[in-house]
């Protein structure tokens, strides 16, 4: 009797129920090996110690809130094997069989859909190294359990993997979803390496939302190592490059997004799971770093491949090559768009009308500018100014004010770029009296517009016309509205003076200019120089060139200016003079000087 009260009194029940099975046993002391070994000959099941249970007179249950099962698995402490199954047991809680038994049950069986309630329900597994082998132990205490695998868990603080309950692969990808998108990037990776390490794939759908999940975290590594997961089971898509490409140009640079491309097979003709979307990508891509040549030859590479281009394909295109000066090779990506049937969008048409301007096809770009009217496009400003300039260059003067009516009416302002666009038109088409009054309507209702070029502009006109006192009035203008009178100015102002037969005014502009600390240039000389001669101010001549550094052009204009004068012989000691100094007469100069020879001989 004392026997029995003893066992009686060491006795266990133990019971453990998974997924709708259950085991039960009995054990009686502390097991041997062959007390584990008849035990699972019979249930099934094992226990080893260490596993935190109370013993008691009374039959109790393990109430465990929260049970891992995996086949096959290994684990030091708080282990229960269920033929081929283990189960971890954290937090054994004893409760009266006859009261709860059933409730347990029930839970099990139905199960939690809810992601809240998967996580508190099931314990981290943390990192697991599966080993292959013969045999290994399994310990209880110090006793061997052998077997025909050896799996190893690491427990480092990382990606926890979980049993999953619920076995069904669309139900935990729509799980993995909306945790993707509810941005719960903890969560959404644990129940991806859950189901990896189940054997179940998740759906395209699920890893691509992880994937954009984990790469809006800046989690590039874990990102790359579910797209390597993806690639290895067959399961990505176009989208799934895409993502991965961007995030390795943002973080990596251009260079290593190309290798990339190239190694997954970009350029080849080889099947893979390019789409037209993933060489959109890249092409973007290259546009960032103005790569043009890559550009185009993944466009070659796309129609190899037998994809179809988008309008976000030829948009890209056009952009990129209108930006890097490939004017037709812009014009080619315009007109393939057009012949696969796509309608291009209005910046595809402004680019196109851009590039137009450029190459002085006012015609072409004049009909595309229609074409968006007509389509009840309304082109920006910088398409009109643009095409404004052209039709002013090409002096189709009329065509252009009308261009800069319908700009009015499209409830554009027209800016600086427009005014200096008129004016160069008016200007192109030698209206230069025109040119000027609009200059002077400009200066009286948008004197705020004026700059440098618009006043270049007028004094060009002043020039053409020998107005030489508004161009002095124009000279004193801007300087007085707070505008840094340029080289460029100041030498059209003394050009204009020169055609007016003023020398002496311009040798007074001149002065003012010195006086200004405006550097003069070569121009600047000549102007003066050409002045002076027709004006007979020779001494004025000298002293110019005793000022400036020696330059052919200067003595060859003044050697020119004194034959054409009659100055035979000053003109002849100043070309000794200036092959005295090394330096060389030009063609002209010999010629005329030749001539004077064969007179003075005769």
């Amino acid at each position: 009797m004392a026997v029995m009260a003893e066992l009686l009194r060491n006795s266990v029940s133990v019971i453990t129920t998974s997924n709708g099975f259950a085991c039960q046993g009995r054990f009686y002391g502390r097991p041997t090996t062959s007390d584990s070994a008849n035990c699972y000959r019979k249930y099934g099941c094992c226990l080893f110690h260490g596993s935190s249970i109370t013993l008691n007179r009374r039959r109790w249950e393990i109430k465990t809130r929260r049970m891992s099962l995996l086949h096959g698995f290994t684990r030091k402490k708080n282990l229960i094997v269920v033929s081929n199954m283990i189960a971890s047991i954290e937090e054994p809680e004893l409760v009266y069989e006859d009261e709860e038994e059933n409730e347990l049950i029930e839970k099990r069986k139905d199960g939690d859909d809810d992601l809240d309630t998967l996580g508190r329900s099931l314990p981290p597994w943390g990192n697991i190294v599966v080993e292959q082998e013969s045999d290994f132990e399994l310990k209880s205490g110090s006793q061997p359990l052998a077997a025909s695998k050896k799996l190893k868990m690491v427990m480092d603080g990382g990606i926890r993997v979980h049993f999953l309950e619920e076995r069904n692969e669309e139900i935990l990808s729509r799980r993995i979803l909306m945790l993707s998108r509810s941005n719960k990037v903890r969560s959404a990776l644990e129940l991806h390496e859950s189901m990896k390490f189940s054997g179940l794939r998740p759906s395209v759908h699920a890893c691509n939302s992880l994937l954009s999940c984990l790469l809006r975290n800046e989690l590039l590594d874990d990102a790359l190592k579910v797209f390597v997961f993806m690639r290895r089971n067959e399961i990505t898509s176009g989208h799934s490059y895409s993502l991965v490409l961007k995030a390795i140009a943002n973080a990596q640079g251009f260079d290593s997004v190309l290798n990339m491309f190239v190694e997954y097979g970009g350029y080849s003709r080889a099947k893979n799971d390019f789409d037209v979307i993933v060489y959109n990508t890249m092409i973007s891509i290259c546009g960032r770093v103005n790569n043009w040549i890559e550009a185009e030859k993944l466009w070659r590479s796309m129609k190899e491949n037998g994809h179809i281009g988008t309008q976000v394909t030829y948009s890209l295109l056009v952009c990129i090559f209108v930006r890097c000066n490939q004017h037709e090779l812009a014009l080619d990506a315009y007109y393939e768009m057009i012949h696969n049937g796509l309608k291009p969008g209005d910046d595809i048409m402004q680019a196109v009308i851009g590039l137009c301007t450029k190459e002085e096809k006012w015609d072409l770009a004049l009909n595309l500018f229609q074409c968006m009217l007509d389509g009840r496009s309304q082109p920006n400003q910088i398409c009109c100014n643009a095409l404004i300039n052209s039709l002013g260059k090409a002096g189709k003067v009329k065509l252009a004010f009308k261009v800069y009516d319908t700009m009015k009416s499209l409830g554009h302002m027209p800016d600086t770029y427009t005014w200096n666009a008129l004016l160069g038109a008016l200007y192109k088409a030698n209206q230069y009296a025109d040119a000027l009054r609009l200059f002077e309507s400009l200066k009286k209702y948008q004197n705020s517009q004026l700059n440098v070029q618009l006043y270049n502009t007028a004094f060009m006109s002043c020039q053409k016309l020998g107005l030489w006192e508004k161009a002095l009035q124009l000279l004193w203008q801007m300087e007085a509205s707070g505008l840094l009178v340029s080289t460029s100015s100041f030498n059209l102002v003394i050009s204009a003076c020169e055609v007016a037969r003023k020398p002496k005014v311009a040798l007074q502009v001149y002065e003012h200019m010195v006086h200004q600390k405006c550097t003069p240039d070569t121009f600047t000389y000549l102007s003066l120089i050409r002045g002076c001669v027709w004006g007979s101010l020779w001494a004025e001549v000298d002293d110019i060139l005793e000022k400036v550094a020696p330059d052919a052009s200067l003595y060859n204009a003044v050697i020119q200016g004194m034959c054409l004068r009659g100055k035979f012989k000053s003109a002849n000691k100043l070309y000794l003079r200036m092959r005295k100094i090394d330096i060389k007469p030009d063609g002209k100069t010999r010629a005329l000087m030749l001539q004077n020879f064969q007179k003075d001989s005769t």
